[in-house]
């Protein structure tokens, strides 16, 4: 029947129509996506460009001794020029103790022309807020080089070489982010092609609803309650009459036949004289 006919109609429908809606979701997380990896292909290539700038300037100014091993050039405040390891250790020591900068990064020395800085983090350990005093060596566009996540270590020595380490591990800042520049840059043409999708069904689902909305006339008419035939058959010859009588008055004939069709005629009441 029609109604079944109408009701798989509705039926395969509302299953496009879910197909679709799951489609230009999945469409729309892919755009999202692809604008999150350009994001991603900038910053990479920013921190690689910057990087390569900042190695650039490290291995100019790099000095070396007669052993070809790099001089630790590292200046502090607070210490007198050519004081010795112990000294500078000591004072490094006493920051990392003693400071406080709130989260911010300020400058406590220098290191062939690159600053120095340290930054307190907060942390929770054993429902306690502990501060750990971070170091860094900032580079000539912002970025942050550290050795042992920032941390000192206890020997004096080697809390004095931790900035020199940190510049030295420019190469390998420069090869990471390339690695993810590398990555990210894989994955554009998937999220393109997914973002840039059609749905290829969509004749199918609007020959569909055409099709339902025939029915549904269809339908509609097949319940409409039918005319009598004698109804029909009066109204048929009512107006074959009326055409007829039309045709053969002359147009001032059919003025006065039609005024006269209108008028009413009642009693006319005598009035008695005496």
């Amino acid at each position: 029947t029609d109604q079944l006919e109408k009701a798989k109609l509705d039926k395969k429908i509302v299953t496009l129509e879910s197909e679709r809606k799951g489609f230009l979701k999945e469409r729309d997380t892919a755009a999202a996506k692809l604008e999150e990896i350009k994001g991603s292909v900038v910053f990479h290539s920013d921190k690689i460009r910057e990087a390569r700038a900042d190695r650039a300037h490290f291995e100019s100014q790099l000095q070396r001794d007669a052993d070809s091993v790099p001089v630790n050039k590292l200046s502090v405040k607070g210490v007198p020029d050519g004081a010795d390891v112990k000294t500078i250790a000591a004072r490094l020591q006493e920051i990392s103790e003693k400071a406080r900068t709130e989260g911010e990064y300020n400058k406590i020395g220098e290191i062939y022309g690159f600053p120095v800085m340290v930054k307190t983090e907060s942390t929770a350990k054993d429902l306690f807020d502990c501060s750990v005093n971070r170091f860094f060596v900032q580079g000539r566009s912002g970025i942050l080089y550290t050795y042992n996540n920032g941390r000192l270590a206890a020997d004096p020595k080697l809390a004095c070489q931790n900035f020199l380490n940190a510049l030295e591990r420019i190469p390998k800042v420069i090869e990471t982010h390339e690695r993810e520049l590398a990555k990210v840059k894989e994955q554009i043409p998937v999220f393109e092609a997914a973002a840039s999708g059609v749905w290829r069904k969509e004749d199918e689902l609007r020959t569909l609803k055409r099709n339902a909305a025939e029915l549904d006339r269809k339908i509609a008419l097949s319940l409409a309650p039918p005319t009598p035939p004698e109804k029909e058959e009066q109204a048929a010859d009512k107006n074959v009459v009326e055409k007829e009588n039309g045709a053969r008055l002359p147009q001032a004939d059919r003025v006065e036949h039609d005024a006269a069709s209108r008028v009413v005629i009642g009693k006319v009441k005598w009035r008695r004289t005496t």
